[in-house]
């Protein structure tokens, strides 16, 4: 800026506000690099565990025992899938496709019903509806172990172990799924597009199928990939209910049979197979990751 005097002198005026934003732009310069190196301090943090797994499946129990971390491969890779293949009950294609079936039953349970039950939580007035959420939110409360015992006397008692039955139906009652989902679909679901299909005559199902799944497609995102991770690493419950059926041991059963004896572990084999039962978790992350990063861009325009 310039100021003018009483002889006509052009003198320039400094702008008391330019100092100002040249702090903001350092403080924010400042932020953004703060920020950046803690994000990836994190995600090199998260990645450690599984390139520490993939590298100690390259090498020999020896090399694992004297020293544990390593960050550079080893040559015995091929002589520990040698060791695995010994091993006449360890057969990872039957076990990837016993677990698959077992996540992907789960999952689908657990995603679709408990969007439903959400949906009836959110969409509906009914008198019981308060105390029917505060039991769920009980029920978060209760360890699933707890029951574990339990729960296999009841599917023993009525003959439906060594079935994949008892790992995949009670899904369908997942409280914290069920909870997740009505706090994401309470702001979000329209409920003037509700009112509109109802008044074209469409009915609640297809009101269901038709306009809140397709919004939920974000939060179902992320519960799917947290409910196949949780079941496909399952060990204690498929211990109890497919210990007798050999033919439908899943992954990690298949894994713990890699221990050995008290004498002598061959740990390399076992992160061998602890590497292959870890694969297809990235691959249904990486599937369904856009769907969760379009829910974040969603979520921060809607606020």
């Amino acid at each position: 800026m310039t100021l003018i005097t009483e002889n006509n002198a052009v003198q320039p005026m400094l702008d008391s506000s330019e100092p100002i934003i040249v702090k903001r732009k350092k403080k924010s310069i400042v932020f953004k690099i703060v920020a950046y190196v803690v994000c990836i301090f994190l995600a090199l943090l998260s990645i450690f565990p599984f390139w520490v797994m993939f590298i100690n499946a390259t090498r020999s129990s020896g090399e694992i025992t004297g020293h544990p971390v390593s960050l550079i491969p080893s040559n015995h890779l091929s002589q520990n899938i040698e060791y695995i293949n010994k091993y006449d009950e360890f057969k990872p294609l039957k076990g990837f496709l016993n677990s698959f079936i077992v996540s992907a039953g789960t999952t689908l349970c657990a995603v679709y019903f408990s969007t439903l039950t959400a949906f009836a939580l959110v969409a509906y007035d009914w008198k019981l509806k308060n105390a029917f959420f505060t039991f769920i939110m009980a029920i978060l409360m209760i360890p699933a172990q707890l029951t574990g015992i339990g729960f296999y006397k009841f599917m023993y008692s009525i003959g439906m172990t060594g079935s994949f039955l008892p790992l995949i139906l009670p899904s369908i009652a997942s409280a914290g799924t069920v909870f997740f989902m009505r706090q994401y679909m309470k702001p979000s679901l329209p409920m003037e597009i509700l009112q509109s299909a109802r008044i074209d005559g469409a009915g609640e199902i297809r009101i269901f199928h038709s306009i809140v799944l397709p919004l939920m497609k974000p939060a179902m995102a992320t519960q799917a990939i947290f409910a196949f991770v949780n079941s496909w690493n399952q060990l204690f419950m498929p211990q109890m209910l497919l210990l007798s059926a050999k033919d439908k041991r899943t992954m990690p059963m298949m894994v713990s049979l890699l221990r050995g004896d008290i004498y002598k572990t061959e740990y390399g084999s076992i992160y061998v197979g602890l590497s292959m039962s870890v694969l297809p978790l990235f691959v249904i992350y990486f599937l369904l990751s856009k769907y969760i990063i379009a829910g974040v861009a969603l979520g921060g325009v809607k606020g």
